[in-house]
């Protein structure tokens, strides 16, 4: 078994997981190995053992959903692995993780975002089962700040967790080579109400009777879309619905924008963790304006703007920066170094893989 030298990693990939974000973050740690399970590849540059899943119901993704993998207990990897790990605490897909590392000699970890140990989720089986099998794990690597006091008020022990912040790719999202003059703001994200895309269409009503110039540009799919394909009918051409963006394309709309905006609300299992998207924005330049929600702090860093999650106070924040483009100008460098300094790419893989050394 590795002992500081090139570890091998083996992960259990929890279904619809997105390329380019943990699994993709575990290969690019500095010298190590990784490979992963799952039904389907993602399309990051792994090795993949196809396994299929058990799935009771499509109703829940990621850390909820009902489904675990048949055949684990028969899978043979190429080589010898020292880490098995998988996505968030109570998925069922980790409680596998820790027997499967048993069995392979090796050691067992988790990824979490988790913020609330008052999660309905943590008390129900079979989800209480793959918690208390998470307790077991040699490391937890906390995503957040919030996520370290959301473990220890869970039971974990306190020297097994580590906290690092995200990796983003600065490179990918560089500002244009001057701050969009324009009064545009751009929500993109999913066409939900927990991602406030309703409250977003309202106040921005407010903001054009303050605004007359300002625009609207959504990014995005899900159950509202019918709304937003509605409101952008009926704007005359204030609001614009664009669909489902790939990566690159998102990350050059966010170099037509002036502001970005989001309204997230929490649900009975869900409230806001982080928020990628933040900041993606603020290393292009741009200030973010959302609703305070769930420990978004982490992410929505100063000088942009969390408010209350009401209509008028959203208004007052996208009226804040879409009607002062100099107060823009002037922040733009500032958004950029404050994301820069904590989440820079090649500074938080190295973390993360200090922490597996540690």
């Amino acid at each position: 078994m590795d002992r500081g030298g090139r570890p091998n990693l083996l992960w259990l990939t929890l279904p619809e997981s997105r390329p380019g974000r943990e699994l993709a973050w575990l290969a690019a740690m500095p010298d190590a190995s990784v490979a992963a399970v799952g039904e389907t590849p993602t399309g990051d540059d792994v090795a993949f053992h196809p396994l299929p899943y058990r799935r009771l119901t499509r109703r829940f993704v990621e850390a909820g959903a009902l489904a675990w993998f048949r055949g684990l207990p028969g899978l043979r990897p190429d080589g010898d692995v020292d880490w098995v790990g998988s996505l968030e605490l109570c998925a069922l897909v980790t409680g596998q993780a820790q027997p499967l590392a048993r069995r392979l000699g090796a050691r067992s970890f988790v990824l979490t975002w988790g913020n609330d140990p008052r999660n309905p989720l943590y008390r129900l089986p079979p989800y209480r089962q793959a918690l208390g099998r998470a307790r077991r794990a040699d490391l937890v690597v906390c995503l957040i700040e919030a996520a370290r006091d959301h473990c220890l008020a869970l039971g974990f022990p306190e020297d097994r967790l580590a906290v690092v912040p995200p990796p983003l790719d600065t490179e990918r999202f560089p500002p244009p080579a001057e701050p969009v003059e324009e009064p545009i703001a751009a929500f993109i994200s999913p066409l939900a109400e927990n991602k406030g895309i309703d409250r977003v269409l309202d106040a921005f009503d407010l903001v054009r009777r303050r605004v007359p110039d300002a625009r609207l540009v959504v990014a995005g799919r899900g159950p509202l879309q019918g709304l937003v394909e509605q409101r952008a009918a009926a704007s005359g051409g204030a609001v614009t619905y664009l669909g489902s963006l790939p990566g690159p394309e998102v990350a050059a709309l966010l170099r037509r924008i002036a502001v970005f905006v989001t309204a997230p609300r929490p649900t009975r299992v869900w409230n806001e963790q982080f928020g990628l998207a933040y900041v993606e924005a603020m290393a292009s330049g741009v200030p973010v304006v959302t609703t305070a929600c769930g420990t978004n702090h982490e992410a929505v860093l100063a000088p942009s703007i969390r408010v209350p999650d009401t209509v008028g106070d959203l208004a007052d924040g996208l009226v804040h920066f879409l009607g002062d483009a100099g107060l823009r100008r002037r922040l733009a460098p500032e958004l950029r170094r404050v994301v820069v300094e904590r989440f820079e790419r090649t500074q938080q893989l190295a973390a993360l893989r200090a922490a597996f050394d540690r």
